[in-house]
Protein backbone atom coordinates (compact mmCIF):
# COMPACT_ATOMS: atom_id res chain seq x y z
CA UNK A 1 0.00 0.00 0.00
CA UNK A 2 0.81 3.40 -0.42
CA UNK A 3 0.39 5.38 2.59
CA UNK A 4 0.79 8.84 3.53
CA UNK A 5 2.05 9.12 7.18
CA UNK A 6 1.45 12.88 8.46
CA UNK A 7 4.16 13.25 11.37
CA UNK A 8 6.34 10.75 10.35
CA UNK A 9 9.10 12.69 11.51
CA UNK A 10 8.43 12.25 14.84
CA UNK A 11 8.81 9.42 17.52
CA UNK A 12 5.52 7.34 16.71
CA UNK A 13 5.57 8.44 13.46
CA UNK A 14 9.28 7.39 12.33
CA UNK A 15 8.88 3.92 13.96
CA UNK A 16 5.45 3.87 11.53
CA UNK A 17 7.13 4.33 8.86
CA UNK A 18 10.08 1.93 9.67
CA UNK A 19 7.75 -0.86 9.78
CA UNK A 20 5.65 0.01 6.45
CA UNK A 21 9.01 -0.27 4.87
CA UNK A 22 9.90 -3.29 6.77
CA UNK A 23 6.43 -4.41 5.59
CA UNK A 24 7.37 -4.09 2.10
CA UNK A 25 4.36 -0.96 1.99
CA UNK A 26 5.56 2.62 0.38
CA UNK A 27 5.38 5.43 2.88
CA UNK A 28 5.34 8.99 1.99
CA UNK A 29 6.10 11.24 5.07
CA UNK A 30 4.48 14.60 5.18
CA UNK A 31 5.94 17.13 8.16
CA UNK A 32 6.90 20.68 9.68
CA UNK A 33 9.65 19.17 11.65
CA UNK A 34 8.57 21.24 14.14
CA UNK A 35 9.28 18.44 16.87
CA UNK A 36 10.60 15.71 14.61
CA UNK A 37 13.51 15.10 12.81
CA UNK A 38 14.35 14.06 9.13
CA UNK A 39 17.08 11.65 10.25
CA UNK A 40 14.27 9.37 11.92
CA UNK A 41 12.96 9.07 8.30
CA UNK A 42 15.07 5.98 7.07
CA UNK A 43 13.66 5.73 4.33
CA UNK A 44 10.32 6.45 1.96
CA UNK A 45 9.34 9.55 0.24
CA UNK A 46 10.25 12.71 2.37
CA UNK A 47 7.53 16.20 2.04
CA UNK A 48 8.59 18.92 4.24
CA UNK A 49 5.33 20.56 4.81
CA UNK A 50 2.45 22.19 7.15
CA UNK A 51 -1.26 20.87 7.49
CA UNK A 52 -1.49 24.60 7.72
CA UNK A 53 -0.62 25.35 4.42
CA UNK A 54 -3.76 24.11 2.17
CA UNK A 55 -1.84 24.48 -1.40
CA UNK A 56 0.78 21.89 0.38
CA UNK A 57 -1.87 19.82 0.76
CA UNK A 58 -3.26 20.39 -2.65
CA UNK A 59 0.22 19.74 -4.35
CA UNK A 60 0.45 16.59 -2.09
CA UNK A 61 -3.18 15.01 -2.83
CA UNK A 62 -2.62 15.99 -6.75
CA UNK A 63 1.11 14.19 -7.08
CA UNK A 64 -0.06 10.90 -4.83
CA UNK A 65 -2.47 8.62 -4.66
CA UNK A 66 -2.76 7.15 -1.57
CA UNK A 67 -4.07 4.07 0.09
CA UNK A 68 -4.51 5.50 3.60
CA UNK A 69 -3.50 8.12 5.93
CA UNK A 70 -2.08 7.74 9.41
CA UNK A 71 -2.06 11.26 10.91
CA UNK A 72 0.18 11.67 14.03
CA UNK A 73 0.95 15.18 13.67
CA UNK A 74 -0.47 16.85 17.23
CA UNK A 75 1.06 18.57 19.96
CA UNK A 76 1.17 16.28 23.04
CA UNK A 77 1.77 18.00 26.19
CA UNK A 78 -1.20 18.63 28.52
CA UNK A 79 0.39 21.09 30.73
CA UNK A 80 1.66 23.32 27.78
CA UNK A 81 -1.99 22.78 26.06
CA UNK A 82 -3.51 24.31 29.22
CA UNK A 83 -1.44 27.37 29.25
CA UNK A 84 -1.58 28.15 25.20
CA UNK A 85 -4.99 26.35 23.52
CA UNK A 86 -5.10 28.13 20.67
CA UNK A 87 -1.70 26.41 19.89
CA UNK A 88 -3.84 22.78 20.17
CA UNK A 89 -6.80 23.79 18.69
CA UNK A 90 -5.20 25.28 15.76
CA UNK A 91 -3.11 22.40 15.05
CA UNK A 92 -4.84 19.32 16.30
CA UNK A 93 -8.11 20.02 15.64
CA UNK A 94 -8.02 23.14 12.47
CA UNK A 95 -4.93 22.09 10.53
CA UNK A 96 -6.76 18.08 10.74
CA UNK A 97 -10.13 19.68 8.73
CA UNK A 98 -7.55 20.89 6.40
CA UNK A 99 -5.82 17.42 6.01
CA UNK A 100 -9.64 15.55 6.16
CA UNK A 101 -10.60 18.37 3.32
CA UNK A 102 -7.48 17.63 0.81
CA UNK A 103 -8.44 13.80 1.17
CA UNK A 104 -12.31 14.41 1.02
CA UNK A 105 -10.99 16.35 -2.46
CA UNK A 106 -9.04 13.70 -4.10
CA UNK A 107 -11.09 10.26 -2.88
CA UNK A 108 -8.78 9.07 -0.19
CA UNK A 109 -11.45 7.62 2.26
CA UNK A 110 -9.14 5.51 4.97
CA UNK A 111 -8.08 7.70 7.84
CA UNK A 112 -6.08 6.02 11.03
CA UNK A 113 -6.22 8.54 13.71
CA UNK A 114 -3.88 8.36 16.42
CA UNK A 115 -6.23 9.88 19.14
CA UNK A 116 -5.43 9.99 23.54
CA UNK A 117 -6.38 7.80 26.18
CA UNK A 118 -6.68 11.99 27.38
CA UNK A 119 -10.46 11.93 26.04
CA UNK A 120 -11.59 9.94 28.92
CA UNK A 121 -10.58 12.36 31.30
CA UNK A 122 -10.30 11.07 34.86
CA UNK A 123 -11.44 7.46 35.04
CA UNK A 124 -14.52 6.32 36.46
CA UNK A 125 -13.48 2.51 36.33
CA UNK A 126 -10.26 0.90 35.59
CA UNK A 127 -9.42 -0.93 32.99
CA UNK A 128 -10.59 1.69 30.57
CA UNK A 129 -12.46 -0.08 27.78
CA UNK A 130 -14.33 2.07 24.78
CA UNK A 131 -17.46 2.38 26.79
CA UNK A 132 -16.27 4.53 29.69
CA UNK A 133 -17.53 8.62 29.10
CA UNK A 134 -15.27 10.78 27.58
CA UNK A 135 -14.83 14.07 29.65
CA UNK A 136 -11.59 15.16 28.51
CA UNK A 137 -10.28 17.65 31.29
CA UNK A 138 -7.41 19.87 29.32
CA UNK A 139 -7.52 21.54 25.71
CA UNK A 140 -5.32 18.57 24.66
CA UNK A 141 -7.58 15.73 25.51
CA UNK A 142 -10.66 17.95 23.54
CA UNK A 143 -8.34 18.67 20.71
CA UNK A 144 -8.09 14.89 19.71
CA UNK A 145 -11.91 14.28 21.12
CA UNK A 146 -13.34 16.87 19.12
CA UNK A 147 -11.53 15.32 16.19
CA UNK A 148 -12.94 11.95 16.70
CA UNK A 149 -16.47 13.60 16.24
CA UNK A 150 -14.94 15.30 13.03
CA UNK A 151 -14.17 12.01 12.02
CA UNK A 152 -17.60 10.61 12.33
CA UNK A 153 -19.41 13.45 10.64
CA UNK A 154 -17.04 13.28 7.92
CA UNK A 155 -18.13 9.26 7.80
CA UNK A 156 -21.76 9.92 7.87
CA UNK A 157 -21.46 12.95 5.25
CA UNK A 158 -18.21 12.09 2.71
CA UNK A 159 -18.20 7.91 3.30
CA UNK A 160 -14.92 8.77 4.52
CA UNK A 161 -13.93 5.64 7.23
CA UNK A 162 -11.84 6.08 9.69
CA UNK A 163 -10.34 4.08 13.18
CA UNK A 164 -9.43 5.88 16.00
CA UNK A 165 -6.27 4.57 18.09
CA UNK A 166 -6.29 5.63 21.91
CA UNK A 167 -3.04 5.44 23.31
CA UNK A 168 -2.27 4.93 26.96
CA UNK A 169 1.59 5.13 27.07
CA UNK A 170 3.47 4.47 24.04
CA UNK A 171 7.25 3.68 25.08
CA UNK A 172 10.34 1.92 23.62
CA UNK A 173 12.23 2.56 21.06
CA UNK A 174 13.47 0.32 17.47
CA UNK A 175 14.92 -3.58 19.37
CA UNK A 176 18.14 -2.45 16.47
CA UNK A 177 18.46 1.14 18.41
CA UNK A 178 18.09 2.47 14.72
CA UNK A 179 15.30 4.98 16.12
CA UNK A 180 13.81 6.04 19.36
CA UNK A 181 12.23 8.66 21.55
CA UNK A 182 13.86 11.67 21.24
CA UNK A 183 11.58 14.90 22.31
CA UNK A 184 12.55 18.40 23.22
CA UNK A 185 11.76 19.42 25.62
CA UNK A 186 11.41 15.68 27.10
CA UNK A 187 8.77 14.79 29.16
CA UNK A 188 7.66 10.87 28.83
CA UNK A 189 8.90 9.22 32.24
CA UNK A 190 11.29 6.06 31.00
CA UNK A 191 13.39 8.60 28.46
CA UNK A 192 13.82 11.05 31.34
CA UNK A 193 14.46 8.07 33.73
CA UNK A 194 16.78 6.46 31.78
CA UNK A 195 18.61 10.53 31.05
CA UNK A 196 19.39 9.90 34.96
CA UNK A 197 20.69 6.67 34.64
CA UNK A 198 23.09 7.46 31.96
CA UNK A 199 23.76 10.88 34.02
CA UNK A 200 22.56 13.05 31.48
CA UNK A 201 20.32 14.35 34.50
CA UNK A 202 20.85 14.36 38.05
CA UNK A 203 17.85 13.07 38.99
CA UNK A 204 13.76 11.98 38.44
CA UNK A 205 11.35 13.77 39.66
CA UNK A 206 8.44 11.63 41.57
CA UNK A 207 5.47 13.81 40.99
CA UNK A 208 2.95 12.61 44.18
CA UNK A 209 3.53 9.82 46.77
CA UNK A 210 0.22 9.76 48.12
CA UNK A 211 -2.29 8.25 45.21
CA UNK A 212 -4.53 5.38 46.08
CA UNK A 213 -2.01 2.87 44.54
CA UNK A 214 0.06 0.64 45.98
CA UNK A 215 3.35 1.92 46.42
CA UNK A 216 1.72 6.00 46.50
CA UNK A 217 2.84 6.86 42.58
CA UNK A 218 0.96 6.99 39.55
CA UNK A 219 0.07 3.83 37.74
CA UNK A 220 0.01 3.98 33.83
CA UNK A 221 -0.36 1.66 31.01
CA UNK A 222 2.73 1.35 28.70
CA UNK A 223 2.63 0.26 25.72
CA UNK A 224 5.63 -0.81 23.20
CA UNK A 225 6.21 1.34 19.89
CA UNK A 226 5.97 -1.75 17.91
CA UNK A 227 3.41 -2.58 19.22
CA UNK A 228 1.30 0.25 18.99
CA UNK A 229 2.77 0.37 14.85
CA UNK A 230 1.57 -3.17 14.64
CA UNK A 231 -2.36 -2.17 15.51
CA UNK A 232 -1.87 1.34 13.03
CA UNK A 233 -1.11 -1.40 10.34
CA UNK A 234 -3.80 -3.80 11.65
CA UNK A 235 -6.80 -0.95 11.52
CA UNK A 236 -5.74 -0.02 7.85
CA UNK A 237 -5.84 -3.25 6.69
CA UNK A 238 -9.22 -3.70 8.04
CA UNK A 239 -10.25 -0.66 6.33
CA UNK A 240 -9.21 -2.03 3.19
CA UNK A 241 -11.20 -4.84 3.71
CA UNK A 242 -14.39 -3.15 3.57
CA UNK A 243 -14.94 -2.53 8.02
CA UNK A 244 -16.60 0.20 9.45
CA UNK A 245 -15.08 3.30 10.91
CA UNK A 246 -14.15 2.18 14.75
CA UNK A 247 -12.39 3.09 17.94
CA UNK A 248 -9.93 1.17 19.58
CA UNK A 249 -8.20 1.72 22.95
CA UNK A 250 -4.53 0.50 23.00
CA UNK A 251 -2.89 -0.80 25.81
CA UNK A 252 -1.21 -4.07 27.93
CA UNK A 253 -4.08 -3.90 30.18
CA UNK A 254 -1.06 -3.86 33.02
CA UNK A 255 -0.12 -0.79 35.47
CA UNK A 256 2.95 -0.33 36.24
CA UNK A 257 3.73 2.90 39.19
CA UNK A 258 6.29 5.25 38.79
CA UNK A 259 8.32 3.68 41.53
CA UNK A 260 8.01 0.26 39.03
CA UNK A 261 9.69 1.91 36.22
CA UNK A 262 12.42 3.12 38.26
CA UNK A 263 12.62 0.45 39.61
CA UNK A 264 12.93 -1.68 35.96
CA UNK A 265 15.37 1.29 35.17
CA UNK A 266 17.63 0.25 37.84
CA UNK A 267 18.00 -3.40 36.64
CA UNK A 268 18.21 -2.46 32.94
CA UNK A 269 21.25 -0.23 33.71
CA UNK A 270 22.61 -1.81 36.72
CA UNK A 271 22.85 1.62 38.16
CA UNK A 272 20.79 3.17 41.07
CA UNK A 273 19.05 6.12 40.29
CA UNK A 274 18.13 9.10 42.26
CA UNK A 275 14.75 10.30 42.90
CA UNK A 276 13.32 13.96 43.71
CA UNK A 277 9.98 14.10 45.92
CA UNK A 278 7.57 16.46 43.96
CA UNK A 279 4.27 17.77 44.60
CA UNK A 280 1.43 16.27 42.31
CA UNK A 281 0.71 17.71 38.97
CA UNK A 282 -2.60 19.28 38.18
CA UNK A 283 -4.95 16.69 36.34
CA UNK A 284 -2.71 13.47 37.04
CA UNK A 285 -4.94 10.40 37.85
CA UNK A 286 -4.04 7.95 40.13
CA UNK A 287 -4.40 4.97 37.64
CA UNK A 288 -4.72 5.05 33.81
CA UNK A 289 -4.97 1.18 32.53
CA UNK A 290 -6.64 0.09 29.22
CA UNK A 291 -9.48 -2.55 28.03
CA UNK A 292 -8.10 -3.35 24.65
CA UNK A 293 -10.11 -6.42 24.49
CA UNK A 294 -11.99 -4.71 21.66
CA UNK A 295 -8.86 -4.63 19.56
CA UNK A 296 -8.04 -8.07 20.53
CA UNK A 297 -11.15 -9.47 19.08
CA UNK A 298 -12.20 -6.95 16.35
CA UNK A 299 -8.41 -5.98 15.05
CA UNK A 300 -6.86 -9.73 16.04
CA UNK A 301 -3.80 -7.00 17.61
CA UNK A 302 -1.62 -9.34 20.19
CA UNK A 303 1.32 -7.11 21.79
CA UNK A 304 4.46 -9.12 21.45
CA UNK A 305 6.51 -6.69 24.03
CA UNK A 306 4.09 -6.78 26.63
CA UNK A 307 6.25 -6.80 29.73
CA UNK A 308 8.02 -3.62 31.06
CA UNK A 309 11.97 -4.74 31.29
CA UNK A 310 11.54 -5.35 27.43
CA UNK A 311 10.02 -1.96 27.27
CA UNK A 312 13.04 -0.44 28.85
CA UNK A 313 15.71 -2.67 27.91
CA UNK A 314 14.99 -1.22 23.99
CA UNK A 315 14.65 2.54 24.83
CA UNK A 316 18.22 1.84 27.39
CA UNK A 317 19.66 0.66 23.87
CA UNK A 318 18.38 3.74 22.28
CA UNK A 319 19.64 5.99 25.16
CA UNK A 320 23.35 3.96 24.93
CA UNK A 321 23.53 5.14 21.33
CA UNK A 322 22.54 8.71 21.73
CA UNK A 323 24.88 9.38 25.07
CA UNK A 324 27.80 7.79 22.62
CA UNK A 325 27.27 9.80 19.51
CA UNK A 326 27.04 12.67 21.80
CA UNK A 327 30.16 11.94 23.30
CA UNK A 328 31.62 11.47 19.59
CA UNK A 329 30.30 15.02 18.47
CA UNK A 330 31.92 16.44 21.95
Amino acid sequence: MKVLVVGGAGYIGSHMVLMLLDRGHEPVVFDNLSSGSRESVLGGTFIEGDLGDASALEALFAAHRFDGVMHFASFIQVGESMREPAKYYRNNLANTLNLLEAMQRHGTNHCIFSSTAAIFGEPEYVPIDEHHPRRPINPYGFSKYAVEHVLSDFDRAYAMRSICLRYFNAAGADPQARIGECHDPETHLIPLVLQAASGQRRHIDVFGQDYDTPDGTCVRDYIHILDLCEAHLLALDRLARGAPSAAYNLGNGNGFSVNEVIDAAERVAGTPIARAHAARRPGDPARLVADSTLARTELGWRPRFDDLETIVRHAWAWERRQVLERGTRG
